[in-house]
């Protein structure tokens, strides 16, 4: 709590290092930091929401419903994955083999259920 009230701080004062500060020195940054030069509110609007994706999905991890759809507009990996090193995998339901149905998550999808009675493709 009181790191992302610090983080809002120094966001509001130097957007791009707020955005450093979750997403490291990568595209994030540098569209950050142009924005932020051409214009100093596209730089607010893009650091918060670049730092809402990463609290958002940290916090998702942390209660177990993470959605391993990618957020548009953010190419930072760590923010993402809500700063954490690999994506929890949902395990297997009940009754369904490993591997079927599953779409890997790093692709940015999220768990299939089977096609059963009833059902429509």
């Amino acid at each position: 709590m009181i790191k992302t009230l610090l983080l809002i701080l120094i966001t509001i004062f130097i957007p791009p290092l707020g955005v450093f500060l979750v997403a490291g020195c990568g595209a994030d940054f540098f569209i950050n930091l142009l924005l932020t030069i051409l214009g100093y509110f596209p730089g607010h609007i893009h650091a918060f929401y670049v730092e809402y994706v990463y609290i958002k999905r940290r916090d998702e991890i942390r209660a177990g419903i993470y959605n391993a759809r990618p957020a548009p507009g953010v190419y930072s990996q760590k923010v993402q994955n809500g700063g954490h090193k690999s994506v929890p995998v949902a395990p297997a339901p009940a009754g369904v083999e490993a591997g079927h149905g599953l779409v890997p998550a790093q692709q940015g999808y999220v768990q299939q259920q089977p096609q059963g009675y009833g059902t429509v493709h």
